[in-house]
């Protein structure tokens, strides 16, 4: 799907009141849906059958929680420099590898950017090494080193994140005990929309519901969930730009601006990342969009705010793209396709 052509889908004020405050503090109750009935009064019927609606629309891509650097598994922000007349080819091949959770097209000579998640770095790794034989095309590989700001729930009413985004609690989680993987893999699988969601949870981790909430609730306050809630897409809501600035900033220096960033009005995310071969860049924000005019101007306002306007830095606008869905951290990874074990053994 090309960035600048999504086609915003019809948003009523009900379905608004449904989504935008809900991305953080979905209730941890039994009967959740009930729960968003009251407050909105509305019937707990109506209720799932628009989060169904939605849902199949693609404006809920789950119900479910966002974990933070460090909770658990692994995941690598990857870029390739894909000749122009294969880049259909390699974005398929690269989408359909089920370790891939975004892909999309950026405006820069590396033009191909993805994320690739699994159970630990050595799969990570392998999964990498796995896409660069498929496609005979090198990839960069940018690791994570400081999150400042990663949360993308911000207000849906506003042509971008009007707000500073909400201060983590903790820089970084401690790992989640192997025992309650099976439990953070519902999280990222997302809630069945039901009545009593929690309980199908309960059943597939051999958990009592009682402790499936507690455990959750635990984990948002040791900030090892960012939050959970309504994970919505937000090409599908009218937010059919973004971009991604990196910089070019001293080491000792980072810290510093990337805080900076982070508190910046419509910065939605905020991160260091290694630098590598021929990408110089350490620093990164996103900000997101109604339009690129929005965005750009968000960006120049920014950048001077967080002392970054002498750094060198690129702007790669998103173009299109290819793939979103939630990161298998901790769920056991399918079997690839057919034509990405065809192409490897090739």
């Amino acid at each position: 799907m090309s960035a600048r052509d999504a086609v915003p889908m019809p948003m009523s004020a009900a379905d608004l009141a449904l989504l935008n405050p809900w991305q953080h503090g979905f209730p941890l109750v039994r009967e959740p849906f009930a729960h968003l009935a009251q407050a909105l009064d509305l019937r707990e019927a109506d209720v799932l059958a628009a989060c169904e609606r939605l849902q199949r629309a693609g404006a809920i891509s789950r119900i479910g929680g966002v974990f933070a650097p460090g909770a658990g598994g692994a995941a690598l922000l990857a870029a390739m420099a894909v000749p122009h007349d294969r880049l259909h080819e390699v974005a398929a091949t690269v989408s359909a590898h089920p370790g891939v959770n975004h892909n999309y097209e950026r405006e820069h000579a590396f033009n191909l950017w993805f994320v690739m998640t699994g159970r630990d770095a050595p799969a990570v790794e392998a999964a990498m090494q796995m896409l660069e034989r498929a496609t005979g095309l090198p990839a960069l590989r940018l690791r994570m080193q400081r999150a400042y700001r990663i949360d993308l729930g911000f207000d849906l009413r506003h042509s971008t994140a009007l707000l500073p985004m909400r201060a983590p609690k903790n820089a970084r989680a401690e790992p989640i005990a192997a025992a309650d993987q099976p439990l953070a893999a519902q999280v990222e699988s997302g809630l069945p929309i039901t009545a009593r969601p929690f309980d199908a949870w309960a059943e597939e981790t051999g958990r009592s519901v009682v402790d499936v909430l507690y455990t959750l609730q635990h984990w948002l306050d040791a900030g090892t969930l960012k939050r959970f809630g309504v994970v919505v897409r937000h090409h599908e809501l009218g937010f059919a730009a973004n971009a991604m600035t990196v910089f070019d900033v001293p080491d000792h220096l980072a810290d510093s601006c990337g805080e900076a960033l982070a508190r910046q009005p419509g910065v939605t995310l905020a991160y260091r990342r290694e630098r590598a071969k021929q990408w110089p860049y350490n620093l990164y924000c996103m900000v997101h969009g109604t339009d690129r005019d929005v965005v750009q101007g968000v960006i120049d306002r920014v950048v001077p705010a967080a002392g970054l306007a002498a750094h060198r830095r690129a702007v790669l606008f998103s173009t299109r793209r290819f793939k979103q869905t939630g990161a298998h951290r901790f769920r056991t990874l399918p079997l690839l396709p057919q034509e990405v074990q065809h192409a490897v053994a090739g």
